[in-house]
């Protein structure tokens, strides 16, 4: 059966082109069934370390893997393939039995596995930025690889317990997180008087319900669109007022923000900008450069202070990257000839000191990471947003984005932290209710996060006893559900919730459309 918790059969260090191997040096550590990977050199800049286990595979074998942040209709299992990169681990589905490779979470590179079959690859990506990490001496931790064996289990099953093994201390909610997010239906367009009657609707749609809902503002509360100065502008006028607000409504207080862009300190000092330029041609700061440490504790602490309980940071992939994940398949960054400020770490250590800074800097509050470093951001979030955005006007980014990251990141759920697979967005009628309203009830008894974004007048009576019901089964969130078609259906249909086998309709008569412009994907 294959087995990558050995000594590879085949290592290799990859440096710059041109470069010859003069100090770089790899050495293993095999405890019980996790292989801790090390790395250490002086002179040498390594780039990736590739380690290959060797393994003929000749039976059918179905394999799924995982992605660097969110997914978008882009996990699905299929077949063996050369040059089918899977960020983190993957699942391998032999019939007789299911196989999860993997590396423990928060490792100091970001790794992604070839599966064919003649054997498995790791492709060990320890840059900082674009170049090779500057070592000087020191010995990292690159990566502790495990793989386990399940029989007698289906492969959902297979992957909650994989998940466990690389995942053994996740920080989770203290309760059950359900409630209100207003960027569905407000798309950054809002106002302190808005916000508060939307703290009303949801206080009155879970009127009785011992475990309070969260009202999270979404972006749309600063004076620029996506970006800081993190100040209310002048819809909003006073945060910490808006906070105390929705806790005398009777909601608990959240909000968002971008850590990595402000327009004022990006103006005013330049120096703190990373050397990647983005894909809009837009550099955003570097968070290993000791003056934006310092700013990022200041805002964040800030923002803390005005009562918020729920901090949604969001963008650190394409802050930190340059793009979005899945633009960075195999490498975390395409771009070359970069480094952040800090050469001495990899881009994996710079990202994990980032997401301690938050945690630490909103002391005591709840984090839900939104288009943040999955393995990276386990264990120092709460919850994570798994999918790229869902809609409020096309329903087809629903069905992809919020169907199916739920189905394949489930199994992640309570191990790596709660998921959160995005919003039910109720706008005018763009979608409609037919299919909604079962988006909502998957949701519900999916003993995941539900959050919904409603415009207060599209809102029905119908869909507010519907509302009702989804509100009181998710604020205890002791539902089970697993998905059963989900190994030849990308947006599974069929699932067993609490042992019951439920079927939805995701398509009726609304069928998949192609998309026009990037526009209208990404809000849309």
């Amino acid at each position: 059966m294959l087995n990558i918790s050995r000594l590879p059969d085949d290592v290799r260090i990859c440096l710059p082109e041109g470069k010859e191997l003069t100090d770089a040096r790899v050495r293993f550590e095999l405890e019980g069934r996790k292989l801790k990977v090390y790395l250490a050199a002086e002179q040498d800049e390594v780039m990736f370390v590739r380690l290959r286990w060797k393994y003929h595979t000749a039976e059918p074998v179905k394999v799924m893997g995982d992605t660097w942040e969110r997914s978008s209709a882009d996990l699905t299992w299929h077949s063996l393939g050369e040059d089918v990169y899977m960020p983190w681990y993957f699942m391998a589905d032999f019939g007789r039995a299911v196989v999860g490779c993997g590396v423990m979470v928060q490792p100091n590179s970001f790794v992604s596995f070839e599966y064919d079959d003649r054997g498995v690859s790791a492709w060990c990506d320890v840059r900082c930025g674009g170049r090779g990490v500057a070592l000087s001496g020191r010995e990292l931790l690159v990566a502790t690889v495990v793989c386990e064996s399940y029989e007698g289990v289906s492969a959902f099953e297979a992957t909650k317990r994989f998940c466990k093994v690389m995942s053994p201390n996740p920080v989770l909610p203290k309760f059950p997180v359900y409630g209100s997010n207003n960027w569905y239906y407000a798309y950054g367009k809002s106002s302190g008087e808005e916000i508060r009657n939307d703290a009303k609707i949801i206080a009155d749609l879970t009127e009785g319900l011992e475990n309070r809902p969260f009202m999270v503002i979404d972006d749309g509360w600063t004076p620029n669109a996506c970006a800081g100065p993190w100040i209310p502008n002048e819809n909003h006028v006073d945060m910490k007022a808006i906070a105390d607000d929705f806790k005398k409504i009777g909601v608990r207080p959240g909000i968002w923000m971008r850590p990595l862009r402000d327009l004022d300190a990006m103006e005013k000092h330049p120096e703190w900008l990373s050397e990647c330029v983005a894909v809009d041609g837009k550099r955003y700061l570097d968070p290993s450069h000791p003056e934006v440490k310092e700013y990022l504790k200041k805002t964040i602490s800030t923002i803390r202070s005005w009562g918020f309980e729920l901090l949604k940071h969001d963008f650190t992939m394409w802050d930190l990257f340059g793009a979005f994940g899945g633009a960075h398949n195999p490498v975390i960054t395409a771009f070359k000839d970069w480094s952040f400020y800090d050469r001495s770490k990899t881009s994996a250590e710079i990202t994990l000191d980032l997401y301690k800074l938050i945690r630490e800097a909103f002391d005591g509050g709840m984090i839900l990471s939104c288009n943040a470093i999955s393995h990276l951001t386990a264990g120092l979030a709460e919850l994570n947003r798994t999918g790229v955005d869902t809609s409020g006007y096309n329903w087809h980014r629903t069905r992809s984005a919020g169907i199916n990251t739920l189905a394949f990141r489930l199994a992640q759920h309570g191990a790596f932290y709660a998921i959160d697979a995005d919003c039910v967005g109720i706008l005018d009628k763009n979608i409609d209710w037919r299919l909604n309203r079962q988006w909502l009830d998957l949701l519900a008894k999916s003993g995941t996060p539900l959050f919904v974004s409603a415009q207060p007048q599209s809102l029905t009576d119908e869909m507010k006893e519907e509302l009702k019901k989804a509100y009181a089964i998710n604020s205890v969130q002791k539902d089970i559900a697993e998905p059963v078609d989900w190994q030849y259906n990308k947006i599974p249909s069929v699932w067993m919730i609490n042992g019951e086998r439920v079927e939805y309709d995701w398509v009726l008569d609304t069928y998949p459309a192609i998309y026009h412009s990037m526009f209208n994907f990404f809000y849309k």
